[in-house]
């Protein structure tokens, strides 16, 4: 079955593989010239030179790439390599993809370092961060290597986000060292016009997406003019419950980890943080404290604990929620600001300040919307009942989590919690072993855990009559 996933030179820019220049980068040294795109075995050019747009580095704002969208040809051209590939892929044993999937693993692990350190420059995040999302993705390609004898043996076609286009082609080129057959796994560059010319191919199969709401409304939408499945990981705005009988260090370390991992650009964060009355201020006095010392800056500094934001255009977004929210009558109690780094390298780049909002009420924009940046915003509450109903009273239903020594209630509340994924005592950890997705307009399907494996597959039943067949007629 085919799938669509839509979810360096150095600065003398000498025409060097990006593979080579990336080994020891610094924000601001870096220059893109290679192509993006990536079907049927190599890198590809985009043939549109007319409308090609810029990419930014977070870190410093300056010019990191051009890139150009691919048009119907193109996509066309990686779909059908894709289904090229999809009959040999797929007619392997099980063994034989996992020995693929393994060795792409082991060259991950090889260049861990590269791949944390073009994914910093590409979008913002810190290197501490990154290198934990390429443990990630090599641990979850180990783990379906381990279930490759249940794989159907798809081909696909992904599409990055075109703010952050760099690393896909990076996994394709690995892919390929591995021993994938050309075409298995290909990358095309694009924006809306590009995901429509995916979806509404008559030889995609399924498709998936990762991203907003409304966008996935639209993606849902051209999938079903060709009757198409979908897997959709949508937004979020997850309520976490702290009681008073918590761990209070813990849960003010599980506050921080739910609201400004990746600059708060998490879909599944626990952005509205409910805090029983009578530990408020003690939390909130804690959580200010924690989180005026976050440091910001440089992203691929060691000590570096929050980088910049994806986009400009998304950190004026982010700003005017917290200028929003000062208007409804929520209090600022840190943050919410831009700030400019001291090197004059970086204060060009998309950075604030988290930002903690206090007195906010259930009807808040800053409580109701997603935000998607570092800002967490602080709701008392008084019973168990009263805090359930007030966690449930929202559209979405990513992620959700509780806080409490009391080991039957969390349980209690968990089981009433209107969510996709609950964490008890802990946030935001995500082992590929564990479905993740959505209840409500969070989304449809799950990614991970063996799960998954239905979502990207289709069951075919077979009766085989050895004897004579009874009739009626």
């Amino acid at each position: 079955m085919m799938l669509l996933r839509l979810a360096v030179s150095p600065r003398s820019r000498v025409a060097a593989p990006l593979s080579a220049a990336a080994r020891t980068l610094s924000s601001g040294s870096v220059d893109i010239s290679v192509p993006l795109n990536f079907w049927a075995g190599q890198r590809r050019t985009s043939r549109d030179k007319c409308n090609k747009e810029n990419v930014y580095e977070p870190a410093t704002g300056r010019v990191l790439c051009h890139l150009g969208p691919c048009g119907a040809a193109e996509v066309d051209q990686a779909v059908k390599a894709a289904k090229l590939a999809f009959e040999p892929w797929s007619k392997l044993s099980g063994m034989e993809r996992a020995r693929v999937m393994i060795e792409a693993a082991h060259i991950i692990e090889s260049r861990r370092e590269e791949i944390a350190e073009t994914e910093v420059v590409n979008n913002g995040k810190s290197i501490t961060e990154a290198r934990l999302d390429v443990d990630s993705a090599r641990l979850c390609i180990e783990y379906y290597a381990g279930l490759a004898s249940t794989l159907a043996g798809n081909s696909m076609v992904f599409k990055p986000s075109p703010v952050t286009p760099v690393t896909a082609v990076l996994l394709a080129e690995i892919y390929m060292q591995a021993g994938a057959p050309e075409g298995l796994f290909n990358v095309v560059q694009g924006g809306q016009e590009t995901g429509s010319f995916l979806c509404h191919h008559p030889d995609v199969a399924k498709v998936s997406f990762t991203g907003s709401i409304p966008t996935g409304q639209k993606i849902m939408e051209m999938a079903s003019k060709g009757v198409k499945p979908v897997t959709l990981e949508l937004g979020g705005k997850s309520p976490l419950i702290i009681f008073q009988d918590s761990d209070l260090e813990n849960a003010v370390r599980g506050a921080l980890m739910a609201n400004f991992l990746s600059q708060g650009q998490v879909c599944s964060n626990g952005t509205r943080v409910f805090v029983q009355r009578e530990i408020l201020s003690e939390f909130v006095e804690e959580v200010v404290r924690r989180t005026q010392a976050i440091a910001i800056g440089d992203p691929l500094l060691e000590s570096t604990r929050m980088g910049a934001l994806v986009s400009r255009p998304h950190l004026e977004k982010v700003l005017y929620f917290v200028e929003k929210a000062k208007e409804e009558g929520a209090t600022v109690l840190c943050g919410g600001e831009r700030f400019v780094p001291a090197d004059p390298t970086l204060r060009g780049g998309y950075y604030m300040t988290p930002c903690v909002l206090g007195d906010c009420t259930d009807e808040m924009t800053c409580v109701k919307e997603e935000i998607f940046g570092p800002v967490m915003s602080v709701l008392s509450f008084e019973t168990e009942e009263e805090v359930l109903q007030r966690a449930n009273d929202t559209t979405m239903g990513l992620a959700a989590g509780v806080f409490t020594r009391d080991v039957a209630r969390a349980h209690r509340v968990v089981e009433q919690l209107k969510a996709g994924s609950c964490f008890i005592n802990n946030y935001n950890i995500t082992p590929v072993e564990v479905p993740f997705g959505g209840f409500k307009m969070s989304g449809i399907g799950r990614e991970n855990g063996q799960v998954t494996v239905e979502y990207y597959s289709q069951l075919k039943t077979v009766f085989v009559e050895m004897g004579d067949v009874d009739s009626l007629f």
